[in-house]
C-alpha cells in the first residue's frame, strides 16, 4: 500500500521542541509501515528520515502539498495542533482512508470546555468545571489549546477570556495509549513526568517525557475509563487519554492522534503500530498485545531523532 504521513511542526519547518516531538512521532509511524513493506512517503520542510520518501513542503504551502499527494494514496494519517488538526484531518478523509480520528471527533477533543462536558454526560469522572468567584486551588486551560501550554495553576478562578478554570486535583499523572474503532485495544498505561508547582500562584504545568509501560493493580480500571472516554468522543485510531489518578481516574485530556508516547511505545510492543492502525480500519484488532520491559525517555532524548 502506498502510505501518507504527514506532522505539522515538521512539515511546516516549525523550530524548537515541537518539531523534535513531531519528528519522534513522525520517524515511529514511517519505520513502522516502512518494516511492514509499504510505500511510505511524508512531509517534511528540510529534515530527512533514513526510512521513507520525503515530500517537500513549508507553512506556506502544507494544505496544498497534503492534498496533492493524499490522493495519490491508499491511506494517509496527519498529525498537527489541535487547533487546525481537524481541517488538515478534512483533507486527509476528502482524499483517501483516513487512519486516524474523523474532523468531527478532532473538532470536539480540541475544544477542551465542551469535551469536559461531554464526558460528564457520559459519567466518566473529569475536574469539576469552576465557573464566577471561587477561593482555592485550580487548573486555568485554553479552551483551545496543544499539550500543556498555557495550563497554570491559580488560587483563584481568574480566568481570562479564552480560558477557563476546573479544580485541581492531586495526584499521580498517568495517560492511556489506545487504538479504537469498531472494538477498543488498549495498549499501555504510562507514567508522565509532569513538573507543577501548586504552591505557586501562576505556577506552568510542564510535560517532560514517559515512562512506558507503566505497571499497576489499576491497569484494567485505567483501559475501561480510557476505552468508554474514546467512545463517547467517537474516537478513531491511535489517541492518548491524560488522566490524573486521585480519588478517581480523572480524565484531563483527550488527544485524538498519536502522541509522543508512541515514540516509546514503539519500544517495548511486539507488535507494529503501522499494522494495528491498519487492522483498526478493517476491523481486524486483536484482543491484546504484549510488552517487553519498559522505556522511559525525556524531551531532551529527541534531540537525536534528525
Amino acid at each position: 500500500m502506498k502510505i501518507l504521513l504527514a506532522e505539522y511542526a515538521v512539515g511546516a519547518g516549525l523550530d524548537g521542541t515541537l518539531m523534535l516531538e513531531g519528528a519522534a512521532m513522525l520517524r515511529t509511524l514511517v519505520e513502522s509501515f516502512s518494516r511492514l513493506g509499504h510505500e511510505v512517503s511524508y512531509l517534511s520542510s528540510g529534515p530527512k528520515l533514513a526510512a521513507g520518501k520525503v515530500i517537500t513542503s513549508s507553512t506556506d504551502d502544507f494544505e496544498k502539498v497534503l492534498e496533492d499527494e493524499a490522493c495519490r494514496c491508499d491511506a494517509g494519517l496527519v498529525i498537527g495542533p489541535d487547533g487546525i488538526l481537524a481541517g488538515l484531518t478534512e483533507i486527509i478523509e476528502s482524499n483517501t482512508t483516513n487512519l486516524g480520528c474523523s474532523a468531527e471527533s478532532v473538532r470536539l477533543c480540541a475544544d477542551k470546555l465542551e469535551c469536559t462536558r461531554v464526558l460528564q454526560s457520559s459519567s466518566i469522572d473529569v475536574p469539576r468545571l469552576i465557573f464566577g468567584d471561587h477561593e482555592g486551588l485550580c487548573v486555568i486551560k485554553p479552551r483551545f489549546g496543544c499539550a500543556s501550554e498555557g495550563i497554570r495553576i491559580s488560587f483563584c478562578n481568574d480566568a481570562e477570556d479564552g480560558c477557563f478554570a476546573n479544580e485541581y486535583i492531586e495526584g499521580e499523572h498517568l495517560s492511556v495509549s489506545l487504538i479504537s474503532g469498531k472494538k477498543i485495544l488498549p495498549l499501555s498505561v504510562n507514567r508522565q513526568f509532569i513538573e507543577i508547582n501548586s504552591t505557586k500562584p501562576g505556577s506552568q504545568v510542564r510535560y517532560h517525557g514517559n515512562m512506558i509501560p507503566y505497571r499497576t493493580d489499576d491497569e484494567n480500571e485505567l483501559f475501561a475509563v480510557a476505552g468508554a472516554t474514546a467512545r463517547a468522543l467517537k474516537c478513531n485510531g491511535y489517541i492518548g487519554i491524560d488522566i490524573v489518578q486521585g480519588e478517581k481516574n480523572y480524565v484531563v485530556d483527550v488527544n485524538p492522534r498519536p502522541t509522543s508516547a508512541i515514540f516509546g511505545l514503539s519500544r517495548v510492543m511486539k507488535a507494529e503500530i503501522g499494522e494495528l492502525l491498519l487492522k483498526n480500519i478493517s476491523g481486524e484488532l486483536p484482543d491484546s498485545v504484549e510488552l517487553k520491559g519498559e522505556f522511559s525517555f525525556t524531551k531532551e532524548d529527541f534531540e537525536d531523532i534528525l
